[in-house]
């Protein structure tokens, strides 16, 4: 069996038996994969901290066997990609990555590669990882609107004084009220529209918003995914990250 170098992201990691895990992560190369990985969960030390590396939202470096007719693939070797200064430790930072995770496992269904969307998914963990101040509360609602976007069922910035309401099902802004209830009105279609204006993470930094007003876009944010991704249903990792960054 060929063996492949490919960077990845962990999206999920689930116990196996006394010492193994059984992970799924977006690979550079293939897309969504799952890989068994034997004897990472020993009592030994160096068992749990390779166990480590295999949480959600790390960026790992890996040699993998690769068979396209297998459900399971195996990892011959791995190391970190990128070693985080802050997602694991910082209970802001760590709640929106989660969050990112959750997105991604919920909307990444293919196995196949897709170079720019693993490229901004990957850029977008290391700005969050250098991310300060607003830009850490703003960058879950970038990453939202800017994911749907690689997907193709992005939300047109089409937003001016005459267009003021944001039609979530249509994924437009538009000058009449909706008839349906899944739209923004202003000021909170104003705001997606400066979000959807970000072209740079650090650009976050200068949209200062309250609670109140993530609360309510991070909400809308998640019926927008409902709306255009099927069986989406709703994201656990949402009131925790409210919670926080509360």
């Amino acid at each position: 069996m060929t063996i492949h170098h490919t960077k990845g992201i962990v999206l999920r990691s689930v116990k196996y038996g006394e010492t193994s895990v059984i992970v799924t992560i977006y690979t550079e190369l293939f897309g969504v994969q799952s890989y068994i990985v034997n004897g990472v969960r020993s009592s030994s030390k160096k068992g749990s901290g390779k166990a480590n590396m295999f949480q959600p939202a790390s960026l790992l470096d890996m040699q993998v066997y690769h068979n396209d007719l297998k459900n399971l693939q195996r990892i011959r070797e791995f190391s970190w990609a990128f070693m985080y200064q802050h997602i694991f430790f910082d209970v802001m930072k760590n709640a929106a990555a989660l969050f990112m995770v959750e997105l991604l496992q919920k909307t990444l269904k293919q196995p196949e590669a897709n170079p720019d969307l693993y490229h901004f998914i990957e850029d977008a963990f290391l700005h969050l990882d250098e991310a300060k101040g607003q830009a850490i509360g703003n960058f879950p609602l970038f990453f939202a609107l800017h994911l749907a976007t690689m997907y193709g069922f992005r939300l047109n910035d089409d937003f001016t004084s005459e267009t003021p309401y944001l039609d979530l099902q249509e994924g437009e802004f538009t000058k009449d009220h909706p008839v349906h209830p899944h739209f923004l009105d202003m000021p909170y279609s104003y705001i997606t529209s400066q979000l959807l204006k970000v072209m740079q993470p650090q650009e976050l930094n200068e949209i200062p918003l309250n609670q109140e007003t993530r609360r309510k876009l991070l909400q809308a944010f998640q019926a927008f995914y409902v709306l255009h991704v099927p069986d989406f249903g709703t994201l656990k990792t949402l009131p925790v990250l409210q919670e926080v960054l509360g």
